[in-house]
């Protein structure tokens, strides 16, 4: 089904595919070469695109809902990632998107299986696209994406030193990064408590929940504390009649005075957490329908393949390993790579909310540690606007994003420039 260099859907010259990362299991990825000139693209950085959940869809979400050149309703996007550099968007893990699986077993069970598999489709991906080994590559991520993004990172690095591929990675951006669970919920009541969504009795549940899930991920009873986290969200919406997760200050509707209970597209919504958030209003409908629609037959995707059709099983095959850490792994990319590590927190996300990033961020044991801590906190700007703050020692950069919740390139996309022409280029 190799599309390479072709017109596809949209503006632009495109190029997807399916590549087969293991017997039976197909990784799709969808190629925009940068509009920014129509001579040599390949002077241009490389961006991979990596989508959250898991389960969420890169081609879909991060293309259509963020970062590519057309909104969901067609309309041009004005600050697409694509109108400077090339955008990679992977749908990953198999079984996100358009990617599937022949069978349940090859759903990817944990994050060393998931960077394996997208160091496999990178292998691949140079062979279709050599012109692209010697180009500049970024990978950037959100919110679960970000701890696959991190151990990919890692792995690729690898393969390049062992001469099992020839390409010229620079960096890894963690947006929104599901890096430390144990964290990020621990500091759910306090934020909750202190922007007044709860009261003192709502903040005690909320509180002694996340503290359970603390000891469960401590006594490495990581699925159960997957249960509880599921848990504890619908307890956050009850107790908030419904506050947006994705970004706090937007609109919601109000039923009335009494307390709601989680239905099944509030868990969807947790989950991939998208869409609330892009306002596709019923949820999923219009994406969907664009994605399953007019996009497949655009691209000629096999009648067989439904987009996103299997992402519930993705998210299900990775229960075990969601609530586990990755910090770990963001250590060995700052004690054993040149790699520059960018972490990026939206000021009004609830789900990976800025305290309890902050804090693994200042944890992480690597030699820069204490000269980061000493760092300055400097505003950052774009055009006369304070869009957020940053604070940087070596290779590791730390961006608090203003009027931002968890898609911050959506909420702020002149912070989100900010960061690109300081890390990526102008």
């Amino acid at each position: 089904m190799s599309h390479p260099d072709s017109h596809g859907f949209g503006p632009g010259k495109q190029s997807w595919d399916f590549v087969e990362v293991r017997p039976g299991a197909h990784m799709f990825y969808w190629l925009y070469y940068t509009t920014a000139t129509d001579e040599d693209y390949t002077e241009r950085p490389l961006i991979i695109w990596l989508q959250g959940g898991p389960g969420g869809s890169s081609t879909g979400y991060g293309n259509f809902a963020e970062i590519g050149p057309l909104h969901v309703d067609i309309r041009p996007r004005h600050h697409s990632w694509v109108n400077r550099f090339n955008v990679l968007f992977i749908d990953n893990p198999v079984g996100a998107g358009f990617s599937y699986v022949e069978e349940p077993v090859l759903f990817a069970k944990n994050n060393a299986e998931i960077a394996g598999d997208l160091v496999h489709f990178m292998m691949e991906f140079y062979l279709v696209h050599p012109e692209f080994s010697k180009s500049p590559l970024h990978v950037f991520s959100q919110s679960y994406g970000g701890k696959m993004a991190a151990e990919f990172a890692l792995n690729l690095d690898r393969a390049i030193k062992a001469d099992q591929i020839d390409c010229d990675l620079r960096s890894v951006a963690l947006g929104a990064p599901w890096i430390s669970p144990e964290d990020s919920v621990l500091s759910w009541g306090d934020f909750l408590l202190n922007l007044g969504f709860v009261d003192t009795k709502g903040h005690f549940v909320i509180q002694s929940t996340a503290e359970d899930i603390q000891d469960l991920i401590r006594g490495n009873r990581h699925r159960r504390a997957t249960e509880v986290w599921r848990s504890l969200e619908s307890i956050i919406l009850n107790e908030t009649f419904g506050i947006d997760c994705y970004n706090v200050l937007l609109p919601q509707k109000f039923g009335g005075v009494e307390k709601r209970s989680v239905g099944d597209d509030d868990r969807e919504v947790l989950i991939f957490g998208e869409t609330s958030h892009y306002h596709l209003n019923p949820p999923q409908t219009k994406l969907e329908r664009l994605m399953r629609g007019t996009v497949s037959e655009t691209l000629q995707i096999p009648a067989h393949v439904r987009w996103g059709s299997q992402r519930e099983q993705v998210f299900e095959a990775i229960a075990e390993d969601f609530m586990k850490p990755a910090t770990s792994t963001v250590e060995l990319l700052l004690n054993s790579t040149d790699l520059d590590v960018i972490v990026y927190t939206g000021q009004l996300d609830l789900v990976v909310c800025t305290p309890g990033t902050v804090r693994w961020v200042e944890n992480l044991r690597w030699p820069g540690r204490e000269d980061y801590l000493a760092a300055p906190r400097v505003g950052m700007g774009s055009l006369g606007i304070l869009e957020g703050y940053e604070k940087r020692f070596d290779r590791l950069s730390m961006y608090w994003i203003n009027r931002a919740g968890h898609m911050a390139p959506i909420d702020n996309p002149n912070a989100m420039q900010y960061i690109l022409d300081k890390h990526v280029g102008t």
